[in-house]
């Protein structure tokens, strides 16, 4: 049989097929031929309006987080104001695509591919202070940092991203991760890459597979079911997916929040044997015994594993979490997430501090995509304040999840706060079909387009 010259045939090596996909992109007659052009050249970061004069103003602004939130925010304030007093505090000085975690721990990109140098995106006139947040004060208007200092500001933007809690799972620490079959996707580039390793190796020999979510909120929901996809792939691939269980750990009823896309992933999971476990919420790890002790309705139960995607528990940092700044009552409020209006990213008792990306008290958004649409409300509405205007500005909870479903495929899915299907390319890329160029949108065009966020342009 011919192969498609639209889709290069599979290969054992997820890093070959991955470059036969960039060379197929770069022909010109190949990639048109699918109407992918047009879909990319989309996601470019297109010609923008001409901005308006910027707003001549004095006003302090501070910036907790040199993240993507907080990097594209001080590149947008630097745009759009003239003579503010801008200052970002972060101790990190490397800035990671967290997009990016998940290919390297399939194998298909190298650490490299996620790590740059915070000091590349900042804007010129924003003041760098490598030190982190000890302490919010709201009613004085001002930070603590963690090296003691007092800033005082007139605006705040929150952007400190959220908190791993390894250690709420008892036996489970970040150190364990790439040792004896324990995996974790989110942890870092090196703990992606270990966790590839691991994972590589339990495709080599098949057993049982867990893969787990917390239940707490988290940063891109889709990842654990990506993974759990990408290594049902691994194992086929090399002939072992009969030697292998896997079992996936849902903390609820349902695999997805959008239940037409939760439905989805269940007729995928079912077509494919995966296994689902519902409301199962992982609790303990025996790395010795190579168990995992699961929260159940019927109480706790153990399953035994060769391989463990762990995924932790995830909160507001602790200086958000102790401070004012956090949801006093209501969902949100449990692990200290940022009260903001989930329309304007404003706080609701504190008028000149905002909340974006990951810290936000919202029903949805935590993923890069959320950011480039956050971002550029809460700059309006900061802005507006400063001119005495009110801004019309308004975040619908637009969310994107590029959700793969093996190596070469995946799914578009984009939602808003009210699980409304969003798609930005109707009658080119369908939203719950498994399709080539969406995998060619994740492994080639988003990460351009994130780093066009940070600087402001997208």
């Amino acid at each position: 049989m011919e192969n498609n010259p639209c889709c290069p045939p599979p290969t054992a090596d997820p890093l070959q097929r991955h470059e036969a996909l960039v060379r197929l992109a770069l022909d010109r007659r190949g990639f048109l031929g699918l109407g992918a052009a047009g879909a990319l050249a989309a996601l470019a970061p297109a010609a923008r309006a001409a901005e308006p004069a910027p707003v001549k103003t004095a006003a302090r602004i501070v910036i907790a987080g040199a993240g993507a939130a907080g990097l594209a925010c001080a590149s947008r304030l630097a745009q759009r104001l003239a003579g503010a007093q801008i200052t970002i505090l972060d101790k990190r000085e490397r800035h990671l695509y967290q997009p990016g975690f998940t290919l390297i721990s399939a194998g298909v990109k190298p650490e490299s591919y996620v790590i740059s140098a915070t000091a590349d995106y900042l804007p010129a006139g924003v003041e760098w202070l490598k030190e982190g947040v000890a302490e919010f004060d709201p009613e004085g208007n001002k930070v603590v940092t963690d090296a003691g200092r007092s800033l005082a500001y007139d605006f705040l933007i929150v952007a400190t991203g959220l908190k791993l809690d390894y250690a709420g799972i008892e036996g489970m620490d970040a150190g364990l991760v790439g040792k004896d079959g324990i995996g974790s996707i989110y942890l870092s580039p090196e703990g992606a890459a270990a966790t590839w390793r691991e994972m590589s190796a339990f495709a080599d020999r098949g057993g049982v597979g867990l893969f787990c979510r917390p239940a707490t909120e988290m940063k891109c929901a889709g990842a654990p079911l990506k993974y759990t996809f990408l290594t049902d792939d691994h194992l086929r691939r090399r002939g072992n997916r009969g030697k292998a269980e896997l079992i996936y750990a849902a903390q609820n009823k349902g695999l997805f929040s959008v239940p037409i896309v939760s439905e989805k992933v269940r007729m995928l999971f079912r077509d494919r044997g995966v296994k689902v476990n519902y409301e199962h919420v992982l609790t303990a790890i025996d790395p010795g015994r190579k168990v995992a002790t699961f929260r159940t309705p019927q109480g706790p139960q153990e399953i035994g594993f060769d391989f463990i995607n762990v995924v932790p528990p995830m909160r507001a940092p602790d200086a958000v979490r102790n401070s004012p700044l956090r949801w006093q009552e209501g969902a949100f409020a449990a692990d200290g997430w940022m009260e903001v209006d989930r329309a304007t990213l404003r706080h609701k008792r504190f008028a000149n501090v905002f909340g974006v990306g990951d810290i936000a008290g919202v029903p949805k958004g935590k993923t890069a995509a959320s950011v480039k649409w956050q971002v550029p409300v809460a700059v309006d509405h900061l802005v507006a304040s400063i001119e005495g205007k009110t801004s019309t500005a308004v975040y619908d909870g637009y969310t994107s999840c590029p959700l793969i479903t093996r190596l070469g495929q995946a799914m578009l899915v984009e939602f808003d706060y009210h699980d409304n299907l969003v798609p930005s390319f109707p009658g080119v890329i369908a939203p719950l079909e498994e399709l080539w160029i969406t995998w060619v949108m994740k492994t080639m065009a988003l990460k351009p387009t994130y780093l066009a966020m940070l600087r402001g342009r997208s």
